[in-house]
């Protein structure tokens, strides 16, 4: 049963824009300090741009600030637009670095095509 009424989490972040910038998705959270290690559940609460490529790296910046911050897969490749949804919640994980950090999925994103090649040759023709 459904309850009426509940809290919400405090580590529950909805997303404040949505843009394509210099190539890349940028997904902006509220201001604040996001914890290394910590869990948080970000999400997308505006439309995807219509005018990202689907290849597009996923990065966040927080607040007004111009940090770029990429959203990474649990293996640590880098998340693409085509792999975002907007309207949904993603669990990630701060993990923060000397000099950054990034914001690494506990999931997986959404489908994504795969675009590996089925093999390499060296571009050379075989003997």
């Amino acid at each position: 049963m459904c309850k009426t009424v509940c809290k919400l989490c405090d580590r529950l972040v909805f997303s404040q824009s949505v843009s394509f910038t210099g190539g890349n998705v940028v997904v902006n959270i509220p201001a604040g300090s996001y914890d290394d290690g910590e869990k948080y559940c970000i999400v997308v609460a505006q439309s995807i741009p219509e005018t990202a490529t689907i290849g597009a790296p996923v990065v966040v910046t927080i607040g007004a600030g111009a940090e770029l911050y990429p959203l990474v897969k649990r293996n640590c490749a880098q998340v693409t637009a085509c792999g975002i949804r907007s309207r949904t919640r993603y669990a990630v994980c701060v993990a923060t670095t000397a000099t950054g950090g990034a914001f690494k999925m506990m999931g997986s994103p959404c489908c994504a095509p795969d675009n590996r090649l089925s093999a390499i040759d060296g571009g050379g023709a075989a003997g």
